[in-house]
């Protein structure tokens, strides 16, 4: 990582909302109240201890985070693998997940798992080899029990998750209503993922700082708990060393983007990698370098060259804000980063689309795990898309995700039988 001046965070413009479908039943946009705190009933640990999480004080929605964290860094190298410190720590709201075959008011069965975006990630992670740990909020119910049993088996550490007997664990349904469309309704208002605190977050630093901090947008609009838990986390990874790395998964059923503009932009001087489709780097863009986001919205029409020379235009600002590397998911034209020294597009594997929801938080997991292991940008962006097709191809948020042995399997001939 190149060495990178931390500059205090400008105040955060106010954009055209997007326009916006009504929240499902279940959902609303983020609180506006300054100062406002978390329901009663605080958490407990879901590790095997009687202690009780207490709750931390929340800072008012539109306060920045706390002038010690904007202290000039210098270096920013990942730090160095040592035994019980997690190579990824992320935290977010995982939900139990019902999947039907056609349209819900129609009846018929529903296959259950869980999903998350942070969560996604983490699974992804922990298939190639890496040590991670979720640090997020279930409910005291089946449920909760159901999200923490699969995230054991599937080798992410949960020691720095809570349960709260006080909230339910969320739901989502997903309904295919077309071969390429499927709708999604979330029940998650008041939500134990949505009353996360920050100190549940500094709780997991105590036990072992990570050398990634991975945050997504989705957290922070959930309410202002976790908003405040967010903050938190990107506080305690400055002062630690840990690098930072915010993907921004904008979420128009849970705020504007007006209002994800204004927490994104201040934070954007603490991040060291930002991964985004196009159309949501607007929502990061100091004040008047932006453009309108909204659906499709995309900094230049065309493919190939062209586009990502307009993209690298959009991503200067943040690389002067002292972002490291911006990483740009564009879809079927596969994906783009950009340095200081370089810029690079690696097109998209081609391969059968199935399912394309979780397709987003694999490409993460692939670049993660490729920064993990040392290599430079354009071996991240090759395992990116690698794990990114290995979703599209399969069904399920991060069922499909490839374990390390597996990641040549996309270059196999078709009917090609592995024995």
């Amino acid at each position: 990582m190149r060495p990178m001046k931390r500059e205090a965070p400008r105040k955060a413009p106010r954009e055209t909302p997007v326009r916006g479908e009504t929240p499902v039943t279940g959902e609303g946009p983020i609180a506006r109240e300054a100062g406002a705190e978390a329901e009663a009933g605080g958490p407990r640990p879901a590790a095997e201890t009687e202690a009780e999480a207490g709750t931390k004080p929340e800072e008012p929605e539109g306060e920045e985070p706390r002038a010690e964290a904007k202290a000039e860094a210098t270096a920013r190298p990942l730090p160095l693998p040592r035994p019980g410190r997690p190579d990824v720590l992320t935290f977010g709201e995982t939900m139990v997940a019902l999947r039907g075959s056609g349209p819900l008011k129609l009846g018929g069965t529903m296959q259950v798992s869980v999903a998350g975006a942070e969560s996604n990630v983490a699974i992804g992670l922990a298939r190639l080899g890496h040590a991670v740990s979720w640090a997020g909020a279930v409910g005291d119910d089946e449920a909760g029990q159901l999200v923490l049993r699969t995230l054991r088996a599937e080798g992410v550490g949960v020691s720095g998750a809570t349960v709260d007997p006080g909230a339910p664990t969320g739901l989502l349904m997903f309904e295919p209503r077309l071969p390429d469309v499927t709708r999604v309704h979330y029940y998650r208002a008041g939500s134990a993922g949505s009353r996360l605190t920050a100190h549940a977050v500094e709780a997991a630093f105590a036990a072992a700082p990570p050398r990634i901090l991975h945050l997504t947008g989705i957290t922070p609009a959930l309410g202002p708990a976790a908003l405040a838990a967010s903050r938190h986390a990107l506080e305690l990874a400055h002062r630690d060393g840990s690098l930072i790395c915010l993907d921004v998964n904008f979420r128009g059923r849970l705020w504007t983007a007006e209002d994800a503009a204004a927490v994104l932009r201040q934070w954007i001087p603490f991040v060291d990698v930002l991964i985004a489709s196009d159309d949501e780097l607007p929502l990061c863009l100091p004040e008047g370098a932006g453009g309108a986001y909204g659906p499709g919205a995309r900094p230049a029409d065309g493919a190939g060259a062209g586009r990502v020379a307009a993209l690298a235009e959009r991503a200067a600002p943040l690389l002067e804000l002292g972002v490291a590397e911006v990483v740009a998911k564009l879809g079927a034209d596969g994906a783009a980063v950009f340095t200081g020294e370089e810029s690079l597009h690696r097109p998209a594997t081609p391969v059968r689309a199935v399912d394309a929801v979780g397709a987003g938080d694999a490409f993460v997991a692939g670049y993660l795990s490729a920064l993990l292991d040392g290599a430079g940008p354009a071996e991240r962006l090759e395992r990116a898309v690698t794990t990114g097709a290995f979703a599209v191809a399969s069904h399920g948020d991060w069922e499909g995700a490839p374990t390390r042995a597996e990641l040549g399997l996309l270059g196999a001939p078709p009917g090609t039988v592995v024995r």
